[in-house]
């Protein structure tokens, strides 16, 4: 959340040109993923920006955490107790 209101203020690509790459992790930094993209859209699209804009900017995150888990889920073995 702390990266979505940082971007609606306009307060977090400042931040990131100053902190560098430690403020681009995936936590805050999927935040504000979210939110340009919600911007660009609304921008192209009008209001239905709102509803693909999250998902067309943040879809290689998404992916990639998807896929990460699949892989783990096929490797790892659970513990029975």
């Amino acid at each position: 959340m702390l990266g979505v209101i940082l971007s609606a203020i306009g307060i977090y690509e400042p931040f990131t040109k100053w902190a560098g790459c430690g403020a681009t992790v995936p936590l805050t930094g999927f935040g504000n993923v979210l939110v340009q993209g919600t911007k660009e859209q609304i921008n192209k699209m009008g209001w239905l920006g709102i509803l693909t804009g999250p998902l067309s900017s943040g879809a290689v995150g998404i992916t990639a955490a998807i896929l990460s888990g699949l892989v783990v889920s096929l490797v790892a073995k659970p513990k029975s107790k």
